[in-house]
């Protein structure tokens, strides 16, 4: 069992940066790929990155392609979300989410976190 707890949400300007940190539970952390998510108000949910196991690769949305970027610690069982250059229209509850893999793929999650709020104001 893997328990994943979102935290660096808040309310922003146009144009800044938040980091969001994603703390997971258990011993087996470097065994999951790790994905963002997010769903803005009346939208499903979407995709934004993930990372493989060990951190070496990375895939975003094209969206914020150039301006997220996501990292791990391991040793600390957390994964970031970086977002700089932020916009209005990145308003949204972020999930970060863990599939058990060296790599994430298609499909169903494992495990999903509570998500953190993110308001972008113009």
């Amino acid at each position: 069992q893997v328990q994943l707890v979102e935290s660096g949400g808040g309310l922003v300007q146009a144009g800044d940066s938040l980091r969001l940190s994603c703390a997971a539970s258990g011993r087996t952390f470097s065994s999951y790929a790790m994905a963002w998510f997010r769903q803005a108000p009346g939208k499903e949910r979407e995709f934004v990155a993930c990372i493989n196991w060990s951190g070496t690769s990375t895939y975003y949305v094209d969206s914020v392609q150039g301006r997220f970027t996501t990292s791990r610690d391991n040793a600390k069982n957390t994964v970031y979300l970086q977002m700089n250059s932020l916009k209005p229209e990145d308003t949204a509850v972020y999930y970060c989410a863990a599939k058990y893999g060296t790599t994430w793929t298609p499909g169903p999650v494992n495990y999903w976190g509570k998500g953190t709020l993110v308001t972008v104001s113009s």
